[in-house]
């Protein structure tokens, strides 16, 4: 069957190569991750003046750092002399000053350009203009969202946007005072699969019923195959004998104090392009971020969140954290299960979506407008 004689209830998915070539990611590089805003630290990770975290958004290093004046900052992970990497570590710490382990050029907390070797006697350099390269930084529901596009795009029309037309407006997650909450708990996943088959995994659930026997107990409609993300503004309802979202359908915590009534024992997924998954339910919130490495590479950040008591007095999250690290586990299995046939002349053409999955069009598309002109 030609790829035009497609029965209506199939549509076609991207062609294999797009999950494969290193051009087609580096394509995804310039054109989604350097351009759109990307969730790079959570703000509390970074509590005291001198805390840092480098992260790798597309192809370039990014030292995301608290200032003295108690606010984040972001610059490129570059000495302006000769293009040394400032900070070779993931995280740390500094007293006062970045300096380059090459030529000891030093620069303060506000990426100004503080000290360097004979700096003294070139009085026409300036200070501000060769100090760190900055990049635009927007905190939001606890998180730094960078973007390293000269003219960043609108935050309202894109991130918030994506939530809006999940959920239908600002207010239903507003109500999870997601900013408000803190870190139970943080598992990072190395997975040897291209980002976007993590993305098509997330949202829809025809395999909900075949890989995930532990969230189809907690929420049965899953196994019909029905995505939450499927429809606007629809949250999976817990089943009648489950107490809380647990992995053995347990009680959980009290409920976070804004959720309402209509909200409760509801489970809301949330994909915001091009590298986050919120998932929502009363108790606590999930947060995945995505760090796409190299085609057939992903960095998976997932943290739970929860009410600061929970945190505070030291209680059990285990049984809540199970149950999507478990998930977790099941989809990234089956996405690096995908992964190496993306490359078979079996997929030159791409698969196919069936009705339940034609949401996941609507994305491809997105993605083949952002980054190139013509269709793979």
């Amino acid at each position: 069957m030609t790829q035009t004689e497609l029965p209506s209830s199939l549509i076609r998915t991207l062609p294999g190569n797009t999950y494969t070539d290193p051009a087609i990611f580096a394509l995804e590089q310039q054109n989604i991750f350097e351009r759109m805003w990307f969730c790079a630290v959570r703000s509390a990770d970074l509590p005291d003046a001198g805390n840092f975290r480098t992260v790798q958004i597309g192809r370039e290093s990014v030292l995301v750092t608290r200032s003295r004046d108690g606010s984040l900052r972001a610059f490129l992970n570059i000495c302006r002399h000769r293009g040394a990497k400032l900070c070779t570590e993931e995280t740390g710490t500094v007293k006062r000053n970045f300096q380059c382990p090459y030529h000891a050029w030093t620069y303060g907390l506000d990426g100004k350009l503080v000290a360097a070797p004979n700096l003294t006697s070139m009085p026409d350099v300036d200070r501000v203009e060769y100090g760190l390269k900055t990049v635009h930084l927007r905190e939001w529901l606890g998180y730094a969202w960078i973007s390293l596009a000269d003219e960043p795009a609108s935050f309202e029309e894109t991130v918030q946007q994506d939530v809006r037309e999940r959920l239908g407006n600002l207010d239903a997650i507003g109500n999870y005072q997601v900013s408000e909450l803190e870190l139970g708990r943080r598992i990072t996943y190395d997975v040897k699969a291209n980002w976007k088959l993590i993305i098509e995994n997330f949202m829809e659930c025809y395999h909900c019923a075949t890989i995930h026997p532990e969230l189809t107990e907690v929420l049965p409609e899953f196994a019909d195959g029905y995505a939450a993300q499927y429809y606007v503004g629809h949250g999976a309802v817990f089943g009648e004998e489950i107490k809380g979202f647990t992995i053995d359908g347990s009680e959980g915590f009290e409920n976070l104090s804004g959720v309402a009534s209509d909200q409760e024992r509801r489970y809301y997924a949330i994909t915001v392009r091009p590298q986050v998954f919120i998932n929502l339910v009363p108790d606590h919130v999930i947060i995945h971020r995505m760090f796409p490495m190299a085609a057939d590479r992903t960095i998976v950040e997932c943290d739970w969140l929860y009410a600061k008591d929970v945190v505070a007095t030291g209680k059990d999250v285990s049984r809540s954290v199970e149950l999507f690290h478990r998930v977790n586990e099941q989809d990234f299995e089956a996405c690096e299960r995908c992964q190496p046939a993306m490359s078979s002349r079996a997929y030159a053409n791409g698969g196919v979506l069936v009705p339940s999955e034609h949401h996941i069009g609507e994305f491809h598309r997105w993605v083949q407008e952002v980054t190139s002109t013509t269709r793979w």
